[in-house]
């Protein structure tokens, strides 16, 4: 792998000298920040309401319902609308939405009824959202640029996601969760005046844009089905997801309580994961991958070998570097990823087929932590050996498959 450092052009920019990228990332990064004081904020607010851990959980799933049904309508309606209407629509939805339940929760109005809502609310946007981010990145950088823009931009999220829980809790401590849900709302207007001021990518092939929804999906299924390397990569990114997901949020709440007693352990792994994931998303966009296949390849068999080994470790620090590990290399296979399927797809298709490879990453997750929920009960070795074998046994057949090695 040869360095090569964030740039945007041939004179040696900066990529962040780029303005439209620039106004982009710093929105972003601020509208994430505030979404972690709503993320701290909601369960805290469920349990004091209902003081029930069912009902914090059945608010959590209403939200992935119609993030999952309605991701693959998502795409359909980013490539019509254009990107950047979307997510601003999904903006300007999330802040009056979270504004609202800030208000009632001042008003000693908020009943659980009403998160309910919310949660299916911001499921369906997620829905749009997440194809429409995929979607409309490319349009402000150079193509070149792509794995360095996906590398600040996953950077931002891991930083966010790190810091930005314990930033709220303090906050939430101090002044109260009316007030974290009030800060919220409020980040979300950097973002959409980021949105109003940045330009829309053209729509290209608007004639077949005209498709009817249902049709638009199933053009962007066939897409991927027509392109192996894509339908391989969505293969093996959603046997990852499958077999990760449930083991780190599932699985090692229940190894911290089980082996070692402590809630507290569980924040340091989970911490030591999105830690490695910084940093590998900070490293992949400062170096080069030519072969992103055979990297692909090799990122799954040392997830598959570090699942694995949480499950038979005895020492918490050794298990909080196989999972700083993972998650660095995680991290980094998804930058080059995205930026090489950005670049990949045809851009009248860019919305549809990302909704589809996003699909295998979030639709799975909710089946993911159920699994890893049962397998726990009955052995903690058994879920990461399952785990690890079936990502292996993937991994195997993928390996066999050229279109992939090929990339």
């Amino acid at each position: 792998m040869a360095s090569v450092s964030f740039r945007t052009d041939e004179k040696g920019s900066h990529l962040l000298r780029n303005p439209k990228f620039r106004l982009w990332w710093l929105s972003f990064g601020t509208s994430l920040l505030g979404d972690q004081f709503y993320v701290v904020a909601l369960p805290w607010v469920i349990l004091q309401l209902t003081g029930s851990a069912v009902a914090m959980g059945t608010v959590m799933m209403l939200g992935s319902i119609p993030r999952t049904v309605l991701m693959l309508m998502g795409g359909a309606i980013s490539d019509r609308f254009a990107p950047r209407r979307v997510m601003l629509a999904t903006a300007l939805t999330r802040a009056l939405l979270v504004a609202a339940v800030a208000w009632l929760l001042w008003a000693s109005e908020l009943r659980l009824g009403y998160l309910f809502v919310l949660a299916l609310a911001f499921g369906v946007a997620d829905a749009f959202e997440i194809p429409a981010f995929q979607a409309f990145l490319p349009s402000l950088v150079r193509p070149e640029q792509l794995v360095a823009a996906n590398s600040l931009g996953n950077a931002a999220i891991q930083f966010t996601s790190t810091a930005g829980p314990a930033a709220a809790g303090i906050f939430i401590k101090a002044f109260g969760a009316a007030w974290a849900f009030f800060l919220d709302a409020f980040s979300f207007v950097f973002l959409i005046f980021a949105l109003c001021m940045l330009p829309d990518r053209p729509i290209a092939n608007a004639e077949a844009n005209k498709l009817p929804i249902w049709r638009a999906v199933s053009v962007g299924l066939t897409y991927v089905y027509n392109d192996r390397s894509l339908l391989t990569v969505g293969v093996l990114s959603g046997v990852v997801n499958l077999s990760i997901t449930g083991a780190i949020t599932v699985g090692l709440a229940e190894l911290a309580k089980v082996r070692f007693g402590s809630p507290a352990m569980y924040g340091f792994w989970v911490s030591a994961y999105f830690a490695g994931s910084l940093i590998g998303s900070l490293l992949a966009g400062r170096y080069k991958v030519n072969r992103r296949g055979l990297m692909m390849l090799r990122v799954c068999a040392g997830v598959g070998i570090g699942l694995l080994c949480v499950g038979v470790l005895k020492y918490a620090w050794a298990i909080a570097g196989v999972i700083f590990c993972m998650g660095g290399a995680l991290a980094f296979n998804n930058v080059h990823m995205q930026a090489w399927c950005q670049r990949r797809i045809d851009p009248s298709m860019l919305g549809r087929v990302m909704s589809v490879l996003m699909l295998a990453s979030f639709g799975l997750m909710p089946v993911s932590m159920f699994m890893a929920g049962v397998l726990a009960q009955w052995s903690l070795l058994i879920l990461y050996t399952v785990c690890g074998i079936s990502l292996l046994a993937t991994l195997a057949w993928a390996a066999l498959y050229s279109p992939l090695r090929e990339i």
